[in-house]
C-alpha cells in the first residue's frame, strides 16, 4: 500500500458522499442522483445532482442542510417533482428544469413522499400518511413548536393496543395513520385521496394513460395475522379497486409494460417461509393469467448484498424494455449482484455481472442505455454508463479525495469447504501496514439475517478493524442469500447447527492457510442474527478471547413476544412458536448456556430496538453478569436496530470506538 495514505477511522464515514437513486432525463441526454452526507451537525444531509452526459462535471439543484430526493421529470422534460425536508417534514416539491426557485405543492400535516407523474403530466401521485377522518383539501403541516408540543402530549397519553402489529422497528409505536395514495391536480391545484380503506398503501407504478394505479397492500379483514401482500388495481376514475394477487404470499416491485397490457412483479407464497426466494411473475390484464419467468433460475432476485455505506432509494427492477419483450432486473449471486435481463420467454441474460455490488440502475428504453450504481470492497460508490457494445464508462469520481488519502484493503476471496462438504464463500482483509513474518489478531465477522449476504461492496467497519491491525474474516454461512433456495433455507430449524459449524471451519481454514494469523487472539462480532451467533460462539467454544455482541438475540422465549416479528420469526426460523414446544425455544437460546461463556463479552444494544428489543441484551448482561462473568453492557440512546447503518452518525462512531477499544484491551 502507498506509504503516504492513513489508516481508516472510526468517523471516516461522515466523510464520505452516498450517491443513490439515478435517473435519466426524458431526452437520455443527462441524468440526475441523489448525494447524501454528514454535515457538522451531525446530520444527514442529501442534495440533487444534474450530470450531462457529454462529459460535464455534475452540477447540484438543491442545496443547504436538508434531504432532498426522490426526483422524477415530467414526460416532456420540463418540470421536475422531488421530496424535500426544508419545511421540517418531507413534502412534494415542483421544479422548472429551465432554472428558478422550487414550488411546494404539499403542506400534508404528517408529509407527502414517492411522487411520481400521471396523465402525460397533467397531475402528480404521492404518498401521504393520514388519518382516518383526514380531509386532503385542507391539510397544514404544523411548525416545530406545534410538532413539538404535539409530540409531548402524546408521551403523556397511555398507548392504548388492540393489534397484534402495533409496532416497528422503522416507525415505533403505531398510531391510526395510513400510508394512502393521493392525486394532486396541477392546473386546478387540487388533491384527490384515492385510497381510504384502514392499510398502509405502497405505490407501484401507474399505467401510461394514467387511469390504473398499482398499489400493494394487505386489504384483508386478516391483516394483523398475516404477513402477505397483494397488487392491487386502482381505475382512478371509478375507484374501483381489484386484486390481482389473491393468495398466501408477498408482492411487490410492481411495473406495467409500456403497452398496458402486462405487469412485471416479484414476488413468492411462503413456500421456504422468511426463507424464500424472490421469482418474477408476468401478469397479462386482457386474460388474467399469471406465468413465473424465473422458476428454473434458483436465484435471488433483487439486491441483498449488505454493507454499512449505503443511504437513499435504489432501484432494482424489474423494468420493461421499450419493445415490451424483455425485463431488466439486478439479482444477488456469489457475494455480487449485477444487472440481468429476462425474456418473455423465459431467457436469462447477463448484461453486466462482475466482483462488485451493483446497488441500483437507470434504464432509457430510446437509447437503450443504462446508468449503473456500482461499489467495491474498496470504492464506496460511482456512477457508469452501460451501453450495448461499449466498454463500461465511469461517470463520476466520488470521494476521490478520501480515497486518495486513506488507505483501503483489498479482500482476499476464500473458497472454504465444510464439514459435510458443501462449498462456502468467504473474505478476508490483511490488516493496515501488513509485514510479512509477523503475527496479527483475528477477527470473525458475522451478518444478520441470517437470510443476507456479504459480498464485494465497500464495508467500513471491515476496513477500520483492518486499519486497527485485524485479520478480518467475514463468509457466508449456509442461510445466507446468494447461493440458491436449498442453501439460503438450510439454517431453518438449525440455529447454532450447522451454521454454527460452517463458522468454525471458516476459522479453521484460515488458520490452516494464513500464517500469520495469531490462533490465541481470535475475536468474533456480529449483529441481529449474528449476534445471537456470537451469542452461541462464546457458550458454545471458548477459543474466542474476546467478543462483541450488538443487537443480539439471547432467549427466544420472549423474544417471540416482545420483537416486533417475534411471533412470526420464530416458527419461520425455529419451527416453533413459543406455545408449540418452549422448551425447544429454550434449547436454541443462548442463554440457556450461559454458564458455559469463557470470553469476555462486550453487549451492545439500542434502546429503541424494536426487532431485537434491548430486553435480550438485559438478559445476557444480567445473568453473566451475576455469574461474575466479564462482560459490560452499553446502552445507545435513540438508537433502533439501523444503528449501524444509518443510525445518528454521532452514535455510530461510538459505537464503533467501543468494539475497538474492547478488542484492544482483550487482544
Amino acid at each position: 500500500m502507498p506509504a503516504n495514505k492513513r489508516a481508516m477511522k472510526a468517523d471516516d464515514f461522515k466523510r464520505l458522499d452516498v450517491f443513490s437513486d439515478p435517473n435519466f432525463t426524458p431526452d437520455g441526454k443527462a441524468y440526475t442522483y441523489t448525494a447524501t452526507t454528514v454535515n457538522e451537525e451531525n446530520e444527514y444531509v442529501s442534495n440533487l445532482f444534474f450530470h450531462d452526459l457529454e462529459g460535464q462535471q455534475p452540477v447540484p439543484w438543491t442545496f443547504g442542510t436538508n434531504k432532498n430526493s426522490h426526483l422524477r421529470f415530467s414526460p416532456d422534460g420540463s418540470k421536475a417533482v422531488f421530496q424535500s425536508t426544508r419545511t421540517g417534514l418531507p413534502q412534494i416539491w415542483l421544479l422548472s428544469t429551465a432554472g428558478g426557485e422550487a414550488k411546494q405543492l404539499t403542506e400534508f400535516k404528517h408529509g407527502a413522499a414517492n411522487p411520481a407523474w400521471a396523465e402525460n403530466g397533467r397531475s402528480i401521485l404521492f404518498s401521504a400518511p393520514l388519518e382516518a377522518d383526514a380531509d386532503v383539501s385542507s391539510q397544514r403541516e404544523l411548525t416545530k413548536e406545534e410538532r413539538q408540543k404535539e409530540a409531548e402530549q402524546k408521551k403523556k397519553q397511555p398507548l392504548v393496543v388492540n393489534r397484534l402489529k402495533y409496532k416497528s422497528d422503522a416507525k415505533g409505536f403505531h398510531d391510526n395513520k395510513r400510508t394512502q395514495l393521493v392525486r394532486f391536480d396541477l392546473e386546478n391545484e387540487t388533491f384527490i385521496q384515492l385510497t381510504s380503506a384502514d392499510a398502509d398503501h405502497s405505490y407501484q407504478d401507474i399505467s401510461a394513460d394514467g387511469r390504473y394505479v398499482l398499489f400493494a397492500a394487505n386489504l384483508s379483514d386478516e391483516a394483523d395475522f398475516e404477513q402477505s401482500n397483494h397488487l392491487f388495481l386502482l381505475d382512478s376514475a371509478t375507484k374501483e379497486i381489484s386484486n390481482l394477487t389473491n393468495g398466501k404470499g408477498s408482492c411487490h416491485s410492481a411495473a406495467f409494460s409500456p403497452d398496458g397490457k402486462k405487469i412485471a412483479y416479484l414476488g413468492h407464497g411462503f413456500e421456504y417461509d422468511g426463507a424464500t426466494l424472490n421469482e418474477l411473475f408476468i401478469h397479462d390484464l386482457d386474460s388474467g393469467e399469471r406465468a413465473c419467468l424465473s422458476g428454473e433460475w434458483d436465484m435471488q432476485l433483487g439486491d441483498i448484498l449488505i454493507g454499512d455505506s449505503r443511504l437513499g432509494e435504489a432501484n432494482t427492477g424489474p423494468v420493461w424494455s421499450q419493445d415490451n419483450s424483455s425485463l431488466f432486473f439486478i439479482a444477488t449471486d456469489h457475494g455480487t449482484t449485477g444487472l440481468y435481463q429476462a425474456t418473455l420467454e423465459k431467457e436469462l441474460n447477463v448484461l453486466y455481472k462482475e466482483d462488485n455490488h451493483v446497488f441500483s440502475f437507470a434504464y432509457h428504453g430510446e437509447t437503450e442505455e443504462f446508468i449503473l450504481g456500482i461499489s467495491t470492497p474498496s470504492d464506496p460508490c460511482n456512477f457508469y454508463k452501460l451501453s450495448k457494445g461499449v466498454e463500461l464508462k465511469r461517470l463520476t469520481n466520488a470521494n476521490a479525495a478520501f480515497l486518495d488519502e486513506v488507505s483501503v484493503s483489498a479482500p482476499e476471496t476464500l473458497s472454504i469447504t465444510a464439514n459435510d462438504g458443501w462449498i462456502l464463500q468467504g473474505w478476508l482483509l490483511r490488516p493496515y501496514g501488513f509485514e510479512q513474518g509477523k503475527k496479527y489478531p483475528f477477527i470473525l465477522e458475522i451478518h444478520g439475517g441470517p437470510h443476507a449476504m456479504y459480498g464485494q461492496t465497500f464495508f467500513h467497519e471491515m476496513q477500520l478493524l483492518a486499519a486497527k491491525g485485524y485479520v478480518v474474516l467475514y463468509i457466508n454461512p449456509r442461510g445466507s442469500h446468494g447461493y440458491g433456495q436449498e442453501f439460503v433455507g438450510a439454517v431453518r430449524s438449525d440455529y447454532g447447527g450447522k451454521d454454527y459449524e460452517d463458522l468454525m471451519n471458516a476459522v479453521d481454514y484460515a488458520l490452516e492457510h494464513f500464517s500469520f494469523i495469531d490462533e490465541t487472539r481470535l475475536g468474533v462480532t456480529g449483529g441481529s442474527y449474528g449476534g445471537f451467533m456470537t451469542n452461541w460462539v462464546v457458550s458454545h467454544t471458548n477459543r474466542f478471547k474476546a467478543a462483541v455482541t450488538q443487537r443480539s438475540i439471547s432467549n427466544w422465549l420472549s423474544f417471540y413476544g416482545v420483537s416486533d416479528i417475534g411471533y412470526f420469526f420464530t416458527k419461520w426460523e425455529l419451527g416453533h412458536n413459543l406455545l408449540d414446544d418452549p422448551e425447544k425455544l429454550w434449547d436454541f437460546s443462548p442463554l440457556k448456556y450461559a454458564a458455559n461463556v469463557e470470553t469476555p463479552l462486550l453487549i451492545l444494544h439500542g434502546e429503541q430496538d424494536y426487532r431485537c428489543p434491548i430486553e435480550q441484551g438485559e438478559q445476557l448482561f444480567v445473568t453473566l453478569k451475576h455469574q461474575r462473568k466479564e462482560v459490560e453492557f452499553v446502552r445507545f440512546p435513540d438508537a433502533s436496530h439501523e444503528l449501524s447503518r444509518s443510525g445518528r452518525p454521532d452514535l455510530r462512531v461510538e459505537r464503533l470506538n467501543h468494539i475497538c477499544r474492547w478488542f484492544e484491551e482483550y487482544l
